[in-house]
């Protein structure tokens, strides 16, 4: 299947191999899945570029940006912070640690609760997530320019549904 310049992409090298090794499978879903999955790669490290500039890993960043998506007082609880960042509590307390130890977060007992324990961002964590937040908006537009907005508006619209069939209301 030839790319956009008309030559065969990465993926579609891989396909005519396998379709000619295995003619008796369908490689079909390698051209979507195996260029998600590149494109997923390639838009980390581009992603993640932007992370480091601020001296964060991505994790960091999911930590910093839940904290300041709660806004006032930017505060959550350490399992509401691993919910709303996809990870393990276990993950969820290293990345708090290190924030902890950079100033950029603190860890106290809730209001009313002293078995509560909530993470809220510093007004130092707070300065860089928003630099490094507003950052990363500027770089994701960057990276979707590249694509037509029709095109990129129905991407946005296939990949809803799809991840939709995938993660519970």
């Amino acid at each position: 299947m030839p790319g956009v310049t008309g030559h065969l992409d990465h993926v579609a090298r891989i396909q005519a191999e396998w379709a000619r090794e295995r003619p008796d499978l369908d490689v079909a879903p390698q051209g979507v899945i195996g260029r998600l999955h590149r494109l997923a790669a390639v838009l980390t490290e581009q992603l993640t570029t932007v992370y480091r500039r601020h001296g964060l890993g991505e994790g960091e960043f999911d930590v910093l940006a839940a904290l300041r998506r709660a806004g006032e007082p930017y505060e959550r609880a350490p399992g509401e912070l691993a919910l709303h960042t996809m990870v393990t509590t276990g993950a969820m307390t290293k990345r708090v640690d290190r924030l902890e130890r950079d100033g950029l977060v603190t860890r106290r007992s809730g209001e009313g609760d002293g078995r509560r324990r909530v993470v809220a961002l510093t007004a130092a964590g707070k300065r860089v997530i928003d630099r490094a937040f507003a950052e990363h908006m500027a770089n994701e537009r960057r990276l979707l320019d590249q694509l037509d907005p029709a095109d990129a508006r129905d991407l946005e619209r296939i990949l809803t549904t799809w991840l939709g069939r995938f993660e519970s209301p």
